[in-house]
């Protein structure tokens, strides 16, 4: 019997010896790896679109969808699921009610979502602020004036002082405000004919006479109105520009030689715009353009899914060939990720009392907006 639990002892001790190295290997190599690192392997990603299938924010989501999904640990499958209604107040309000911060859930976000949550919109439910972007799409837009007014270029705005200028909306609070607001920084007097359905209706209508000031998003501008200005009847006066890492507004590389919406205030008004209603405008200029489509992640996402979904962004828009194949849809502009993309939907939520509530009374004062004051 002795002999026996000797050879038992030592039996028992030759198998713990492993176990314990391997628990030991494990201890070690816990210190260098995360413990729960992301994987979405099998796992089905939902895409909360806020609008209806075809237009601008459904196509950049379903552009987007398989290329994060390439680089997501696991590859899982991003599937778009469209809740249009509401202005997309709708789809962003369920977003917040219904997302799950596992990673399973993500939002795909315009600048339609952001300015009824900028101004007070009693439909909006949804808080910005709660969610995490990890991708921000910019955009660019050109201002420009019928040849028949005399101007040439920017600098010589000051003609139009007591010109009969009309411009063609979309409606007040629509996208079209950024257009609204720069012309009463600049101290224009526009008067906005309400009715567009869209910017191309609202460019038929320049061509058409019926109005004499307008604006394009790039693609539009390049596309429409560039031959307009090739035949002498449109003069291009200021790009909106792009937001540098630094928060300043650049020149737009589109339009290199045309001069941002700040240069054009200068040129106008000898100094930098500093008033309430730039700050206004510039919190809407990024909403609109500089981050105009966003792709977020809801409250309480854990880091190491942040970081999955950061890092496959950034895998997406660096690999070769994504400049060419996103042309189309995206344009020639850099993509922000990561924290570069958070800072821009910060500074586009976050206007300051004085500025919003005097973009509010604006609104309600010129164009019976119907806004909530905040006081």
């Amino acid at each position: 019997m002795k002999n026996t639990h000797r050879t038992l002892v030592s039996l028992s001790a030759r198998a713990v010896r492993p176990l314990v190295a391997a628990i030991a290997c494990a201890g070690a190599l816990s210190a260098t790896a995360p413990a729960f690192a992301a994987d979405f392997d099998g796992a089905r990603i939902e895409m909360t679109m806020p609008f209806k299938e075809g237009g601008g924010t459904d196509t950049w989501g379903r552009f987007y969808a398989p290329l994060i999904s390439e680089q997501l640990p696991g590859q899982p499958v991003v599937v778009v699921k469209n809740i249009p209604g509401g202005g997309s107040t709708s789809g962003a309000n369920q977003f917040q009610l219904r997302a799950k911060p596992d990673g399973r859930d993500i939002f795909a976000s315009s600048g339609s979502t952001m300015f009824p949550y900028v101004l007070g919109d009693k439909r909006v439910k949804y808080e910005y602020k709660d969610w995490t972007a990890v991708l921000a799409s910019p955009t660019g837009g050109v201002v420009y004036i019928s040849s028949d007014l005399g101007v040439k270029n920017v600098a010589e705005l000051v003609k139009l002082k007591d010109a009969d200028l009309k411009y063609a909306s979309q409606g007040a609070t629509s996208l079209d405000l950024i257009t609204l607001l720069s012309f009463e920084v600049l101290g224009l007097d526009v008067k906005a004919v309400f009715g567009m359905k869209g910017r191309g209706e609202a460019r038929l209508a320049f061509e058409r006479g019926e109005v004499n000031i307008d604006d394009q998003t790039t693609s539009g501008f390049i596309k429409k109105v560039q031959p307009l200005v090739d035949e002498g009847k449109a003069v291009p006066l200021f790009s909106w520009g792009v937001l540098g890492k630094d928060g300043k507004i650049q020149r737009d590389p589109t339009f290199p030689d045309l001069p941002h919406f700040v240069e054009a205030y200068e040129m106008v008004h000898g100094s930098a715009p500093s008033s309430e209603r730039f700050r206004a405008w510039k919190s809407f200029f990024v909403a609109g353009y500089a981050a105009q489509k966003g792709l977020f992640l809801p409250k309480g996402t854990p880091d190491d899914v942040v970081q999955a979904y950061q890092e496959a962004a950034s895998k997406a828009v660096a690999v070769p060939g994504f400049k060419e194949k996103a042309q189309d849809v995206l344009g020639d502009y850099d993509q922000a990720v990561g924290e570069e993309a958070r800072m821009m939907f910060a500074e586009a939520v976050s206007m300051d009392d004085e500025a919003k509530g005097w973009v509010i009374n604006w609104l309600n004062t010129k164009y019976s907006a119907g806004l909530q004051s905040e006081e």
